[in-house]
């Protein structure tokens, strides 16, 4: 696999300029280290750690452009996935061309060329296991750079949040639930009114997959799928409560589902606990590289 697991040493290279020039009682930031990386490491492709708090060695590039989808926002340089990741977009998006009024997908974030917590936008995606896919019809499979870059998608969700609005159609419908139904896939995180429109428009009968469909704040202009670890992967750690024990033989669309479009969105006033005396909790783009995984200190210094 190329990545040692025991009497690890990191051996910062010259090439990763002044992201090193910080004293050595200053250990610079994950998101610095990983940030500087342009090249995936020369490895087998491995997913280490969790989805947000991990790296990945040997990631693949999601071409720009592909004949049924276009990677957005390209000066990010985070269309860098897992190889399960790649093919599951490659194949969502030729489902995708064969939907009415689509050609295909415009993918927003996957991941940075070694995995790693980014600086900006997301507390995961730091596996390549992760992307987003906007709600914004993929028509143009010919976008320039400079297009990518001023593109926006378009919101599926009311301003209340509550509801789904006139954006929304059975194409959105038919597409995260192909996404649902893949086997590759662990669950996707949406708006809290894109699940309720599903539930509500999906007929009795099988709608074991519709468990998959988990609201999550952030999530009304893409949905985002979060791919399983990959079988043999073992340093890749599943993440708690899966969605077999989360369902529990149901959809998901039950009287809990409400709480997303009532004390969600108007919370009840309680008592704050009070904090705990010591250092704050480092969030993701806080972290040190030795808040990660030790495996990801060898990612970095890998060629």
């Amino acid at each position: 696999m190329g990545i040692p697991l025991t009497g690890l040493t990191l051996t910062l290279s010259l090439a990763m300029g002044s992201v090193f020039a910080a004293p050595l009682s200053a250990e610079p930031l994950a998101t610095a280290l990983f940030g500087a990386m342009r090249n995936p490491s020369q490895e087998r492709p491995t997913a280490i750690g969790s989805y947000s708090r991990g790296c990945a060695a040997g990631l693949r590039e999601l071409p720009p452009s592909g004949p049924t989808w276009q990677a957005m926002r390209l000066s990010r340089d985070r269309n860098w996935g897992m190889p399960e990741t790649i093919s599951f977009i490659e194949d969502l998006s030729r489902y995708a061309a064969t939907l009415k009024g689509w050609n295909g997908l415009y993918v927003g974030d996957i991941g940075l060329p070694r995995g790693g917590p980014m600086v900006s936008g997301h507390a995961s995606h730091q596996m390549g296991l992760d992307v987003d896919i906007w709600m914004l019809p993929g028509r143009n499979m010919r976008l320039s750079r400079a297009a990518r870059e001023t593109i926006s998608s378009i919101s599926v969700r009311t301003p209340d949040q509550r509801r789904v609005n006139r954006n929304w159609d059975r194409q959105h419908y038919l597409l995260m639930r192909r996404a649902a139904m893949d086997p590759r896939v662990d669950r996707i995180f949406v708006a809290a009114a894109v699940k309720i429109a599903m539930c509500n428009a999906t007929p009795r009968g099988d709608r074991a997959w519709l468990q998959k469909i988990r609201p999550w704040y952030g999530h009304n202009t893409h949905f985002h799928v979060r791919l399983k670890c990959p079988p043999g992967d073992a340093f890749c750690q599943t993440q708690r409560p899966t969605v077999a024990q989360l369902s529990k033989g149901g959809d998901g669309c039950d009287d809990s589902l409400n709480w997303w479009v009532t004390d969600m969105l108007n919370p009840p006033k309680i008592a704050k606990p009070r904090k705990k005396a010591g250092p704050p909790r480092r969030g993701p783009r806080q972290y040190l590289l030795s808040d990660l995984p030790r495996q990801c200190a060898a990612v970095l210094s890998s060629r």
